[in-house]
């Protein structure tokens, strides 16, 4: 949350909360969640504009990496995707934004059978999802709807207005019915929507629609 302007401040040592969307891929409202809820350090200057620290803001990033998926994980360890992985096709990438443990295991476990060779990176909310996305640019991209933070549709319609978006693929997932996905359906026109109950049955036909789609558009 925002507290008093600190004595000495080095316009090195802060940022705005425009540049700070910049940094992390998001919109400036999400930015703004994030110093209400805690995570960033910010105050306002006597004039009244918000200043975010940059050592929070990097603090959150470190904290924030992507982490490998592995099935019955306890929790994140911090590391992210070898990018300087060996000479030879690159890996599709998924980014999973999923905040229950259960189906987060249920989806490694599907990927890792069905299709070994799509690295899995795995998000807890929606705002640490957002900023993922900007930072690893996956090929597809599995977002539940109701997620901590920042839900899943307007997660969805914040990125839609980045271009960088336009060369993933989108699955939804939900435990909601379609009665109950009606709040939400200004996000998920055309895009494919699997019910939790029939995950197991669902998800890899949809994930194959979308690997079929990126190795056609790579052609």
């Amino acid at each position: 949350m925002a507290i008093s302007a600190p004595e000495i401040s080095d316009a090195n040592d802060h940022c705005t909360t425009l540049e700070v969307a910049k940094m992390l891929g998001m919109a400036v409202r999400s930015v703004q969640l994030m110093v209400d809820r805690g995570e960033l350090q910010a105050w306002k200057t006597p004039g009244g504009h918000r200043r975010i620290s940059r050592a929070s803001v990097q603090q959150w990033m470190q904290g924030s990496k992507a982490r490998p998926a592995e099935p019955n994980s306890g929790g994140a360890d911090g590391n992210r995707r070898d990018v300087a992985a060996p000479a030879g096709p690159r890996k599709p990438l998924l980014l999973l934004i999923e905040d229950s443990t259960h189906f987060q295991n249920l989806i490694q476990l599907i990927v890792q059978q069905q299709f070994p060779d799509v690295g899995l990176q795995v998000a807890d909310d929606g705002i640490a999802g957002l900023a993922l996305y900007g930072q690893l640019q996956p090929d597809i991209l599995i977002v539940d709807i109701l997620l901590p933070g920042l839900d899943g549709a307007t997660l969805i319609t914040t990125l839609r207005s980045h271009s960088q978006f336009a060369r993933s693929e989108l699955i939804v997932v939900t435990s909601l019915d379609e009665t109950q996905r009606a709040p939400y359906a200004f996000a998920l026109k055309g895009v494919a929507v699997i019910h939790k109950p029939q995950l197991v049955a669902e998800l890899p036909g949809a994930l194959q629609a979308c690997l079929e789609k990126l190795r056609h558009a790579d052609a």
